[in-house]
């Protein structure tokens, strides 16, 4: 397994359409002792506040919400293209219910800070949450062809948190 090296933000190669569109990764958040992780197709990167961010949508139904709320810091992963049944496999089951950690067969690594990420990723975004709020109705701009993505008040938080590290391989 190729060995991770530290580049800045500003180095990120990938195209942020393709990350978070097509590619999908895994938000990651919570511990040594107890973490979980879900697949995350919505999302992007910029800067705000002067800083490189991460744009993130969780719903609050979503196991890993639970996670991402108690703590300040979580990882963003995305791997090859031959990860996909197992982000798949995130993205519909619900750690609740599953280990998803030993069904898909992903190895977990852990950051300096004990924050979770994957042996298997190609490219690793260290987070810590500035910002959080969460969508709704009132501040739908784009009427019907956004609230179609919505049942009822089952609005996803957004999160934007600051990129402190990344890793890539």
């Amino acid at each position: 397994m190729a060995e991770f090296r530290s580049i800045n933000p500003q180095e990120i190669f990938d195209n942020p359409f393709k990350l978070f569109g097509s590619n999908w990764g895994l938000v990651t958040a919570g511990n040594q002792e107890s973490f979980n992780t879900m697949t995350v197709s919505w999302g992007g990167l910029g800067i705000m506040w002067n800083k490189p961010v991460a744009f993130t949508f969780i719903r609050p139904q979503r196991y890993t919400f639970e996670f991402i709320e108690r703590g300040e810091y979580f990882t963003i992963c995305f791997f090859d293209e031959s990860y996909r049944e197992a982000l798949s496999f995130c993205g519909s089951k619900s750690g609740r219910n599953v280990n998803k950690i030993k069904e898909t067969g992903l190895t977990p690594i852990f950051t300096e800070d004990g924050v979770p990420y994957f042996e298997q990723a190609r490219l690793v975004l260290g987070c810590r949450k500035l910002y959080g709020q969460f969508l709704n109705e009132q501040s739908v701009l784009g009427g019907n062809q956004v609230l179609k993505h919505y049942n009822g008040d089952e609005y996803h938080k957004m999160y934007i948190s600051e990129i402190l590290e990344v890793l890539a391989k």
